[in-house]
């Protein structure tokens, strides 16, 4: 049924979880796992020698923890046997990047961890994964923390 699995990564546990999760699902449909690490611009845009090393020292550690992130999903997929690629790629609007990723590469599945905030905390700090449910042209599967 699947081909082509989706799977946003930011390196939390629940990241992780759904990466297994997609892992599982694509090693019974004989499907590969594409994985994405978004990355936010330098909020900053200054003149002067700072700002060209503040620019830097942001790109090395972002570039780093997209590599932990995907390293991390690579290896759930080797344990599997499943098919793995993964890309970094720097968007202002992370579900933005989500989706044109999907979208070239003909996924069609994504499957994602929601950390589930609700009320205040999900009125300001939004929800990526509310996004790409709401504007995804393909099926997505919400993977939630476990409820204790």
């Amino acid at each position: 049924m699947f081909k082509k699995i989706l799977v946003p990564v930011d390196g939390s546990a629940l990241s992780h979880a759904a990466g297994e999760l997609a892992a599982d699902l694509a090693k019974q449909h004989g499907a590969a796992i594409v994985g994405v690490y978004v990355i936010d611009p330098f909020p900053y845009i200054g003149i002067g020698d700072a700002s060209a090393v503040g620019l830097q020292a942001y790109l090395a550690e972002a570039q780093a923890a997209a590599n932990r992130a995907l390293e991390d999903l690579k290896q759930v997929c080797v344990a599997r046997g499943v098919s793995f690629s993964g890309d970094t790629i720097e968007r202002n609007v992370t579900y933005e990047g989500i989706l044109e990723t999907a979208d070239a590469e003909g996924c069609d599945l994504i499957v994602m961890g929601s950390h589930g905030r609700k009320g205040v905390q999900a009125l300001i700090l939004g929800s990526v994964a509310q996004k790409v449910l709401t504007h995804a042209k393909v099926p997505v599967l919400i993977v939630k923390p476990n409820a204790t």
